[in-house]
């Protein structure tokens, strides 16, 4: 057997570590079925993105390892490694996936807080008397 390929998926503070193989479709993330570990249906979606792209959503066995994060961050973190490891495995599935946005790292982080202010931008409330 093909020995399995791995990459890794970053989003905000989720870093998400994908291992593929060849096998009938299953998406486990921390030893849970991926439905169960994402129960909102729009995170699923993230998830099985890349593989719907390519229409190979029953042709790989992905294992994922995430952490950090929320949620919706862990779920395109997952995407994007999957999308790198899919390029990794074929070449060219790399136009297909490139066009649907799946390969480009969303730099949009947490903006630091400021001193003098409440929260990154946030001012105290002003009071004139």
């Amino acid at each position: 057997m093909e020995k399995q390929k791995n990459a890794v998926g970053r989003r905000k503070e989720a870093v998400a570590r994908v291992y593929l193989s060849k096998g009938n479709g299953a998406i486990t993330v921390n030893e849970k079925e991926y439905k169960a570990y994402f129960p909102i249906m729009y995170l699923q979606n993230q998830v099985e993105l890349p593989l719907k792209t390519i229409e190979a959503t029953d042709s790989f066995d992905i294992v994922v390892t995430v952490a950090g994060g929320g949620p919706k961050g862990q779920a395109e973190a997952i995407k994007m490694g999957i999308a790198r490891v899919l390029c990794e495995l074929n070449p060219d599935y790399r136009p297909a996936l490139k066009h649907a946005g799946l390969l480009m790292r969303d730099p949009r982080s947490v903006e630091r807080k400021k001193f003098g202010k409440r929260k990154a931008r946030r001012s105290f409330q002003f009071s004139k008397r």
